[in-house]
């Protein structure tokens, strides 16, 4: 099923992507306009958790359009993105070098990345917003997270809340419509279709998603050998009462545990 999963969302995201990215940022020269001014912007989740990014060997997976890698680049991290878009690829590697900094970046499936082991040790994994719907087994992907991770390295992740899923996009009702624990996959727009101009957006394909309970979430991330550190919940900006995403914050320490079900 993850194979199935990988083609669709590959094909949908290397559709109009680049043409999207435009749209919504401008050209790779102007969002290096924008980077230079605002690039501590876009990492304000994260630099509490990061410290002084400069020397720190970072891989973002899942990475986009790189304006969160570019953005640390900039502040001296040496920086590899991973994403399964040709078009996301294009739209980062041009960005990065209207701003003037290195980027390394790997257009493959995460879960299958060509000479993974030849890639060596990150202090950092960063993965941010709308990525864990993207597998149908998330041990696959954090297993890939601690094989990456170098001693006492850092996860960071940042998702959108699943509580969110079932209650926030209930509009005007006082129930929730979603379903907090449904686990099926299901077909759905790809992310960028909404900046697209209408009458384009038939021609782009669906991507296929599944998704996770909060509790399956650390669940996957505490089985693989990592330690929770901290999950941070940020309330919607249109309703304090629901959280609208969260910042887990994970280190690899070299622990044994004791089996969980003896």
């Amino acid at each position: 099923m993850q194979d199935k999963l990988a083609f669709a969302n590959k094909v949908a995201w290397e559709t109009k992507a680049y043409q999207a990215w435009v749209q919504k940022y401008g050209t790779p020269d102007e969002l290096a306009s924008e980077l230079k001014i605002k690039h501590k912007h876009h990492l304000r989740y994260w630099l509490k958790y990061i410290g002084d990014p400069t020397g720190k060997r970072v891989i973002n997976l899942l990475g986009s359009h790189g304006r969160k890698a570019i953005s640390l680049a900039m502040l001296g991290a040496d920086v590899t993105v991973v994403d399964i878009s040709e078009e996301n690829r294009l739209y980062a590697i041009q960005t990065a070098a209207a701003v003037g900094v290195e980027l390394n970046y790997i257009c493959s499936d995460v879960l299958n990345i060509p000479n993974e082991e030849t890639l060596g040790k990150f202090d950092i994994v960063l993965m941010e917003f709308g990525i864990l719907h993207y597998f149908t087994d998330l041990n696959a992907i954090f297993s890939v997270v601690r094989r990456r991770l170098g001693k006492n390295g850092r996860l960071i992740l940042t998702d959108f809340h699943p509580f969110a899923r079932a209650w926030m996009n209930t509009n005007n009702l006082k129930q929730p419509t979603g379903n907090y624990f449904d686990d099926n996959v299901r077909e759905g727009e790809v992310a960028f279709a909404k900046l697209l101009p209408e009458e384009e957006r038939y021609e782009l394909g669906k991507v296929l998603v599944r998704s996770w309970t909060v509790g399956d979430i650390i669940t996957a991330i505490g089985t693989v050998g990592l330690f929770i550190r901290t999950f941070e919940e940020i309330p919607s900006s249109t309703d304090q009462r629901f959280p609208e995403f969260y910042t887990l914050i994970a280190d690899k320490i070299d622990i044994e545990l004791s089996p969980l079900l003896p």
